[in-house]
């Protein structure tokens, strides 16, 4: 089979994933199912049919409107659809194998996690829990890092962000992290061993310092009270990690 045709089909697949991950992220902060009841319009309420829910092609050929009331559709289906999208594409250019779809799964989990996170400051257990799971799971499918990496880095993950946490909330009488931010990073060892945390932390850092810069080009505030999206920054640092990880063959440090 031609290799390129690895990554096409993880880019597709991704695409129809990605329809799904922003179904999560727009209804379960909500309190709505994500898996009963048919699709529809938040304005007008119409029940949306196959040609409405094509990945991509739907959105862009109805400009972002419904074709019913042209009400705007949130842009929340297109982002997320296209970043599911380039995941799936990349995972399996990585890796056109086992270890490359593992690698999308972590990639759709973290931008699920990153989305409902910058959304609204919430990093749902239930996902990073799984998270987790599979990624020590997946240690009995790839052969980098190995099982006792993974165990590691998901206990050090964990404690090393809990730790500055809790020493944060005692020197300064208020909260720092959120609660969902260590259990995250420890997922993320899970995937990529107690080796790539540094540079997890290292690259989130970064991204977090580009996000309070952008605020600041728009022209808004940025304090010590600002409530930044840890979890996100964490999440999209983790992903290019894995792809160097995985193309490398072992582990980062």
């Amino acid at each position: 089979m031609n290799p390129l045709l690895y990554p096409i089909a993880g880019a597709l697949l991704g695409l129809i994933i990605g329809s799904f991950l922003a179904t999560i992220v727009i209804r379960w902060p909500l309190g709505q199912s994500v898996i009963s009841g048919r699709s529809r319009c938040d304005n007008c309420h119409r029940q949306l049919r196959a040609a409405d829910l094509i990945p991509v092609v739907s959105y862009v050929l109805r400009a972002g409107k419904c074709a019913q009331c042209g009400a705007k559709i949130v842009s929340d289906h297109l982002v997320i659809e296209l970043g599911a999208g380039l995941i799936g594409g990349l995972a399996l250019y990585a890796s056109p194998d086992v270890a490359g779809v593992a690698g999308a799964i972590f990639g759709w989990f973290l931008l699920t996690l990153a989305a409902l996170d910058a959304k609204c400051h919430w990093l749902p257990d239930r996902l990073t829990l799984s998270l987790a799971v599979i990624g020590l799971a997946a240690a009995f499918f790839v052969e980098e890092p190995d099982l006792l990496n993974r165990m590691i880095g998901g206990a050090g993950g964990f404690l090393a962000l809990f730790l500055i946490g809790w020493g944060y909330r005692l020197l300064r009488g208020r909260e720092g992290l959120g609660g969902g931010d260590p259990k995250l990073l420890g997922a993320i060892g899970c995937w990529l061993g107690w080796s790539a945390l540094p540079l997890v932390l290292l690259g989130a850092a970064l991204v977090g310092l580009l996000a309070a810069l952008m605020l600041r080009l728009r022209g808004e505030g940025v304090t010590a009270d600002t409530a930044l999206p840890m979890g996100s920054f964490m999440a999209i640092a983790a992903f290019p990690l894995w792809i160097v990880q995985t193309m490398t063959g072992g582990m980062l440090l």
